[in-house]
Order: structure tokens, then sequence, then C-alpha cells
């Protein structure tokens, strides 16, 4: 498909008449770069060189008999960008004028158009003279109100000062400021046209004097400041209708008055995010806190509101709220595949909105998977490989419940009080089953808009794992003892978490900016305390038990640090450096458990890796017999400490491809896990100091993301370069890519029936990072 691209490209002419051109080459020259981009923008559309594929979709779809057909268009790729000198024109002379806004008033464009076998490139060649600075400023205020606070605040926005360079960006800037400051501050009349500049500029000295007006309106000797006096809301039908009932009436303090015609929704816990209360000077940013934070709420898909004079100084405010339907219902599957392995997963999710009539969401999960093994005889069921069966409930409610009393917090964000519950059944062929519940109370606040607290004060989790018992024997026999210990338990769990997060909401802006989120899980430490104190009954290796389960006893923390930097257009790099331990202790001090243990590979890790496949160290599962290879999937590839750094570039490729924006990236992948001490399990797994850099897998790759607006799919392919799990120089597996079969013919002899796969493919939905 590439060789038929590139060669229709190269006879992308041919369809067109005797007296056109298609344009593939626009060339700017004896620009400054810092205004090449810019200036790129003025270029009108239609002369700009096409995209070669988009180029090829079109004329493949649109030719006929050797020309473009005239009968019916269709609407694919992109129609070839044809020379029209008009257009040219233009463009040339919206380059002179956006020169002349960034200061340059005495630079000339000129445009030169060469014709060659029906292809044109066109050069703009600017000649930029010199750059007009700013000189002084007078700013002249007709209310001596608005004069002095303005005066009180221009030191906070102010984007004009003498010696800068004349751009009239600078002066929208100013304006939007000063619309800002205005609508902050009462002036609810206010529009933007009582700004207005006046430049005077000496052509000799490359100066320009700048003057700031702002007016009254006409016919007034000042600007009005307005208060509000009352607000209104009026809760319509899911529909958009009032309905026929009469609505449920309320009156609160600070003048609100709320009818609800669902007849569903409590009138307080609105009021706590209606920000304007009665007697408040009109301010547009409480107005949008206002919006924020009842969308927020999750419960409205419609939020409007409208103000209304009372009288010459107050205001009225009225909110119109449509709600989302109550309930809803998604059911949800998928396919998977995976070393000879496949089946499938549905889900379901039911969701209530606003369960007490406090927008308090409950959602309600339940999912199934099967996993067939392909390697085993007989019908169908006879091959599950393992069978999964979780079910989840969350209740969410806006508020912080506390027995203590709190200020109200939601300037920043909603904050939520998290109730939840999970559970998990998951039994695998003759090898492992585990029984898995875990409870929790969470609470999350934004201390400021970009700054995320969780905290989790108690988190009760209960396990009970089992092996087969003639697979225990077979690992006991075989000296690995630590798989059975840490798998074939159960245990109880009574811990804390706290996370900080920073920066999640530039997450999808092509800003530069750090992001940062912090982990700290704690666990046992109440339970050890009381055991000074009260006599836990102990198990016959010495642990205090509960229930006569033993609890658990360990601190685990991870950070995830990344640094976001834009690069023009739709262009972003982006490094990041993800890094955890987990240290058991005191009632647990020979392992960390495997739900709490770190494993690589995977969709958003190492991506030529799939997950748990990778280290930990320089381990390798060739020391396992075949059978505990088959068996022991998933259960030894793991680790207490974990290392992994991620860099992408990130780039445009369509606008619209199938009504989604198509993007790309590329990226390597470096890190591994490791064990906290050394062990006859995973030898070379331990970590050292001064051998870990050399165990550190390294893969890269390209991908592509197809943005939908509302979510990202992605399809990711990871290419392994340098292998830990093999030694020396043989960890470079890179040079047996294109050797590949004798390799894997190799490997199978040693690490059957694991596959080797030099490539892997990754689906998923959002960005990895």
């Amino acid at each position: 498909m590439l060789a038929s691209v590139l060669f229709t490209s190269c006879r992308s002419t041919r369809l067109l008449n005797d007296d056109q051109a298609l344009v593939t080459k626009v060339k700017l020259n004896g620009i400054n770069k810092e205004f090449k981009e810019g200036a790129s923008e003025y270029i009108q559309r239609e002369i700009r060189p096409n995209s070669k594929i988009n180029l090829f979709i079109y004329n493949f779809a649109n030719s006929k008999n050797g020309k473009y057909r005239t009968d019916k268009i269709r609407n694919v790729g992109e129609s070839p960008s044809i020379l029209d000198s008009s257009l040219v024109e233009i463009s040339r002379s919206q380059i002179q004028r956006f020169l002349a806004s960034k200061g340059y008033f005495n630079a000339a464009v000129t445009s030169h158009i060469f014709i060659k076998r029906k292809k044109a490139h066109i050069h703009f060649d600017v000649q930029q003279g010199g750059v007009f600075k700013i000189r002084y400023i007078e700013r002249e205020i007709a209310d001596p109100q608005v004069d002095s606070l303005y005066r009180q605040h221009i030191t906070h926005f102010q984007t004009l000062h003498p010696g800068m360079r004349f751009d009239t960006d600078s002066l929208v800037k100013e304006r939007e400021s000063i619309y800002s400051l205005m609508k902050r501050n009462g002036y609810y009349d206010y529009v933007r046209q009582y700004v207005r500049f006046e430049v005077d500029t000496n052509m000799n000295s490359s100066q320009a004097d700048l003057r700031l007006f702002i007016d009254n309106p006409e016919g007034k000797r000042g600007h009005t400041v307005f208060k509000i006096d009352s607000s209104f809301v009026v809760i319509k039908n899911s529909n958009g209708e009032l309905g026929d009932s009469e609505p449920a009436k309320a009156k609160l303090p600070n003048g609100l008055e709320v009818a609800d015609y669902t007849h569903r929704f409590r009138p307080k816990p609105l009021a706590r995010y209606i920000y304007p209360k009665k007697g408040d000077i009109f301010d547009i940013e409480k107005e949008n806190l206002t919006y924020d934070r009842l969308y927020e709420l999750n419960s409205f898909r419609g939020i409007r509101a409208t103000y209304e004079k009372k009288d010459s100084t107050n205001l009225i405010v009225n909110y119109e709220l449509t709600p989302m339907k109550r309930m809803s219902n998604r059911v949800e599957g998928e396919y998977v595949f995976t070393s000879g392995r496949s089946g499938f997963n549905i889900g379901n999710t039911y969701t209530n909105r606003n369960l007490f009539g406090g927008s308090e969401q409950l959602e309600i999960k339940a999912r199934y998977g099967i996993l067939f093994d392909s390697q085993l005889g007989g019908p169908l069921w006879s091959r599950i490989w393992n069978r999964d069966l979780q079910f989840g409930a969350n209740l969410s409610i806006p508020r912080l419940i506390v027995p203590f009393p709190i200020p109200l917090m939601g300037k920043n964000g909603m904050p939520h009080t998290v109730f939840s519950t999970n559970w998990q059944i998951f039994d695998q062929l003759n090898t492992y089953s585990n029984r898995y519940v875990i409870n929790s109370v969470s609470y999350n606040w934004y201390d400021t808009k970009y700054k995320l607290h969780s905290v989790t004060p108690i988190s009760l989790e209960y396990r009970l794992g089992r092996l087969d018992n003639t697979f225990k024997d077979s690992l006991q026999n075989a000296g690995y003892e630590l798989y059975v210990k840490s798998n074939d338990r159960a245990y109880f769990g009574i811990g804390s978490q706290y996370t900080y997060t920073f920066n999640t909401l530039r997450l999808n802006t092509y800003d530069n900016f750090l992001y940062f989120r912090g982990l700290l899980d704690l666990s046992g430490n109440t339970l050890n305390l009381l055991s000074k104190l009260i006599s836990f009954r102990k198990n016959d290796i010495g642990q205090n038990t509960i229930f006569n389960v033993p609890y658990l006893q360990y601190i685990k923390s991870e950070v995830d640090f990344r640094v976001y930097r834009y690069l023009g257009g739709e262009r972003q790099f982006v490094a990041r450096i993800n890094a955890g331990i987990g240290v058991p202790f005191g009632n647990n001090q020979e392992f960390l458990i495997f739900e709490k243990q770190f494993f690589g590979g995977g969709m958003n890790d190492q991506r030529a890796w799939q997950a748990r496949t990778l280290g930990p160290g320089n381990y390798n599962r060739a020391v396992l017999t075949t059978e505990l290879r088959n068996r022991l999937r998933n259960l030894d590839q793991l680790g207490e400490i974990k290392i992994v750094s991620n860099f992408e570039y990130r780039f445009k490729l369509l606008n619209n491809f199938f009504g989604a924006k198509l993007k790309g990236a590329t990226f390597t992948d470096i890190g591994n896990i490791w064990r906290l001490k050394e062990s006859v399990e995973n030898p070379g797994g331990e970590f050292k100091f001064n051998k870990f850099l050399g165990q550190m897998a390294i893969g890269a790759g390209a991908g592509l993301r197809f943005d939908l607006q509302y979510f990202v799919f992605r399809f990711d392919a990871g290419i392994k370069v340098k292998d830990p799990q093999f030694e020396g120089a043989d960890q470079w597996v890179i040079r047996d890519l294109f050797n590949s079969r004798e390799f894997k013919r190799n490997y199978q002899l040693t690490n059957g029936p694991d596959p080797y796969n030099f490539i892997q493919y990754n689906f998923g939905i959002g960005m990895p990072f």
C-alpha cells in the first residue's frame, strides 16, 4: 500500500486539466523563526500542499477514465490543492498584515509562483524591516471609580509596558484582562467595546506611542455596580419541560428559591454550590464556579443562568437545570487473546445519579470473564483455563462526611466521599483459586484547582487463596516454598492510603507543565499497636491472627512524575518516570502479598511486553519445568521494586479520519521490576545497586490514537530492543529481529510452552499516561 501511495503521489497531476497545476510546495523566506508558524496560518488552506495519503485516497475514489469524475464526488480523502493566483495574493496580503500586527509596520511581502509539469511551487519572500517598540503609554479612564480599580490591579495583569515590541495580541490581552476585572467587581453591564486604543507611530524612529481609553456608557457619568437581590432555581424534567404537576418549592436563606418539577432533588445540597448570594456584588467568576460545580454533580445535562434587572442596581438570577436520566445501564463486552489463549469478558454497569436527592451517585458493576486454552483437549467447556467473576459497588456523595465540623469545600473542585466494596472469585485450572473482598471509605478534595488529595482512612480486605493440592506438592518438591506461602493462604488487612496528585486538569492540554502523583499505602500498624495491649492468638509460625487469620503489615510507596513539553502545532513530548517500593515487616516480614506487588509490561508500562511477563531482574523462566512454566503464569514474575521510564513524542496525522482526529506517537520504554531479597524462586531477580542499570529492559515502537473528542482509542506496537532475561550481549534481541524464526525455535526448546514475541500489540482506551 505504501508503494502504491508513493507511486500514485508521483503521478498525482495526471487527472488535472492542462491549465491546472497542483501546489506541491509553499515556502516562507526571510521571516524570523518566531513568527514563521503564525504567518503560515494565513496561507489559504486551498493552496496548501496536500497530504500524499489523503490525496491518493481522493484520487482513487474520484477518478474516472483518467479524469476527475463529475457525476458524483465522493467526500473522502482530500481534494487537490489547485493553484489559484487570487488566493496567493490574499495569502500575501494577510501575511503582511500579520507582520504589521507584530510590530513590523514596514514589512513587505512578495509572492513568486514556479510551475513545472503541472506542479506549482509558491514562494513568499519577506522583508520584515525594523520592529516598532512602544515609547510610552497614556491611559484615559473616564470613570474615577473604574480608574481607581484599574490602578489597584494593574500590576496583576499588565501586559503593556514601554520598550516592548508593539503587538496587537498584547492589546487584545489587555482588553480581556480589563473586561475580566470589571466583570469580577460588579459591572454587569460592562462590554469590551468600552476599551479602545490609539496608536501613533513615528516611522523615522521606529517607535509607537499608545493611548488606552476606557469610556463611560453613552449618556452616563460612570459605570454602575450591580448587586444580587435574589436567585431562583427551576429544575425541569429530564426532557427539558416543566411538566403538568405542581413543583416542589422551597425558600432558603440568602434569597434563594427552588422549584423542582421532578420532585427528586433536595434543595440544600444544590444551595451549597450556588455561589452568588444575596447582597454580593455581581461576579462572573462566581457564576462560572456555579456552572462548574453543578456540572460536576453529574446530575444535570443542561445548566443555564440568566439575569434580569430588578432596579437600577440590583439583579435577579434565574437558573434553569435540566437533569440527566436518573438511572442508566450499560453492557460491555470484549474478546481477548494472548499466547494461544482466547476468551471473553462481559460486564454490566448500573448507575443511579441521584440516589437520595443530593446527587449521590450509586454505581454497581458486575463482570464475568473466561479464558480458553487451545492446547487443552476435549469439548469447549473442558478447555476453560480460568474464570473470573467480579462484583463492585461505589456510592459517591458530593461532600465530605466527617464526624467534626469543617468549612464548606468546593471552590477549587467538587469534594467527594466514596464508599466502596469489591468482590472477586477467580479460578485457574489445576493451579489456583482466589476469593478476595475489599471495603473502603475515601475522601477526595482539591486544595487548589490543580492539587487533588485523596485519603482512605480505612480499607478492610480479606483474601483466601488456595493452590491445587497436586500443584502445591510439585512446588514444594521443587523448593519453591515462597509461591506456596504467598498464594496458598488467607489474610486479613486493615490499612490506610494517601494520594496526592498535581496538574491532572492540564493532562488534555498542550501546555508546558509538570505532573506528579504520589501514593503512600500503610497496613497493619494499628493492629500491631493493639497487639501490644491485647494478646492476639498466634498461628503455627508465630503470626498474630484475627478470627484465626493473620493480618498484613507493610508499607508501600509509588510516584509518577512526568514532564510535558509543547512543540508547536499539535505536537508534544512527554517524559515520565514511575517508581515504587513495597516493604513487608512486623507480622508479615517474609514477603509482600501477591496483590500488592508490582509487575512489568502492559499497555501503560513496558509496551513491548505483555503484562506480567517482564522480570524480575535477570530472571528467566527456563529455570522452571515445563509444567511449572505453564501453571505459574502471572504468578512468578512479580517484585517489590519497580523503576520504569517512558519517552513519547506525539503528533497529528489527519484532522478527519472516519470522524476522528488521527494522531501518531513514537515511544521508548525503559525499566524493570525487582525482588527486595535474593530468592531461589527468581534467580537473578533481586535488586542490587551495581547491577540494576544493566537489568533494564528497553522497548521502542509507534502507535496511533483515534481521538473521538469524548475518548481516545489507542493502538500501539512495541518492539523488544533489550531483554534482561538473557545474559550479556544476548540481551540486545533487536539484532535477532530479522532472524526471528531461528531465535524463536531455540527459545521454544528452553522456555516452551512460553512463546517469544518480538512485537507486542496493545489496544486501549485513553492515553497511556
